[in-house]
């Protein structure tokens, strides 16, 4: 008897009845986690899927329906084996019609032969054609997601009970592989907003200090201009200018820092790589020395590091006159320290007018600091130049 749909499965499920039935119950429900868990593309997996279950049941097309915003519509989401005229019909349909709502509200899979209703609503002569229908609801965690419907052109055999719980731990399976798409798509948008805020900080924070600073100058050159003082004129044109070249060169290190994000194998990784190119594009060396054998930190705490200690050594660049540097990872006094040292002038010179953009630099680096709760210490080293050290509290993994 060469019959479709449930009774193709059952005649699977039923090999030997008992562990041989069970056995085979396993290795359906294997194939279709394995299918699920095999691809990411929610389009792809949708499209495997329909393409296995369309397989293993001898159905002659099959359709998978999300859920909508509103909660109050299904959306054709993939389907196989049904005519053009059909899928324009189907694309989107009430949560609570026929079988496919009776399905939803029970939980359970659910089966007619009687496709009047989908006739009667798409006016097409498809649907008097099958001789029966299945539909199985979508959840996942008691959440609704959506349901898959299975089109038989061949008689069909009511659904037995274990057919029946089969169809249901597909749909569950079926159903954490949407809402884990779903929550991909979302964590995909999140990252992205928040690497355009990054960024939007990024061009902020490494530009504005210098334009803050060329404003002040700019307005000091005029009053130098209005009073005929020409060599204070002279020295605020020259300071504007040097500023200008460092914000050339800012921006020219942000746009390779946008090009080359910190390592996604994470904080460590990247030190390594910063460190390892440094003398070749500043000229002075760089020690790096890690001394936390496991580092505990998240995601966002390893990128404001990252840029505070990456905006700590160019500092040490452009400003310290400095031929060597260290980076060294440590924990003292119970929260892990991050310190960056020179053999330059150091920070604090006995007489000397600070300079206002490398204030603005470290102001930059306290609020980053800030977010992690943490702070900034900055000294001038005794045997010469300076150090600056990040002290985060160390968050033990819970």
């Amino acid at each position: 008897m060469a019959l479709g749909g449930p009774a193709r499965l059952q005649s699977e499920t039923e090999s030997g009845s008992g562990e041989a039935g069970r056995m085979q119950t396993l290795r359906v429900l294997s194939e279709v986690a394995a299918t699920l868990a095999s691809e990411y593309d929610l389009d792809a997996l949708l499209d495997r899927f329909l393409s296995m279950m369309v397989r293993l049941s001898g159905a002659s097309a099959g359709v998978v329906r999300v859920l909508t915003g509103d909660g109050r519509h299904m959306r054709l989401a993939a389907s196989l084996g049904l005519p053009e005229e059909v899928i324009d019909k189907e694309r989107l349909v009430d949560v609570d019609c026929g079988i496919c709502g009776a399905a939803i509200r029970s939980h359970t899979a659910r089966q007619t032969q009687n496709l009047a209703s989908c006739s009667e609503r798409t006016h097409l002569p498809y649907f008097g054609q099958c001789s029966a229908m299945v539909a199985v609801p979508l959840e996942h965690q008691g959440r609704l997601l959506g349901a898959y419907n299975l089109y038989m052109a061949e008689e069909a055999r009511p659904i037995p009970e274990e057919v029946s719980l089969l169809f249901t731990a597909i749909g569950e399976h079926l159903g954490m592989a949407i809402e884990n798409a779903r929550l991909m798509r979302e964590n995909l948008r999140m990252t992205l907003m928040s690497e355009r805020q990054m960024m939007a900080n990024e061009v902020h924070d490494s530009l504005a200090q210098t334009m803050a600073y060329m404003k002040m100058r700019v307005e000091l050159l005029r009053e130098a201009l209005l009073g005929y003082e020409s060599g204070k004129a002279l020295k605020y044109s020259g300071d504007i200018q040097q500023a200008l070249d460092e914000a050339y060169a800012s921006l020219r290190e942000l746009l390779t820092q946008f090009r080359n994000r910190m390592d996604p194998l994470g904080l460590e990784h990247a030190l390594q790589a910063l460190a390892a190119g440094y003398f070749d594009r500043t000229g002075v060396r760089l020690e790096f020395e890690n001394r936390i054998p496991d580092l505990n930190l998240s995601v966002d705490q390893e990128v404001q590091v990252f840029h505070i200690l990456q905006e700590a050594l160019s500092n040490v660049a452009r400003h310290a006159g400095a031929r060597q540097a260290w980076l060294q990872l440590d924990v003292v006094d119970g929260q892990y320290a991050f310190t960056v040292e020179d053999d330059g002038r150091g920070v604090f010179v006995m007489g000397a007018q600070p300079d206002l953009r490398h204030h603005f630099g470290i102001s930059i680096m306290s609020e980053r600091a800030q977010r992690l709760g943490g702070n900034i210490e900055i000294a001038n080293r005794p045997q010469g130049g300076a150090r600056l050290r990040l002290m985060v509290p160390i968050h033990p993994e819970k």
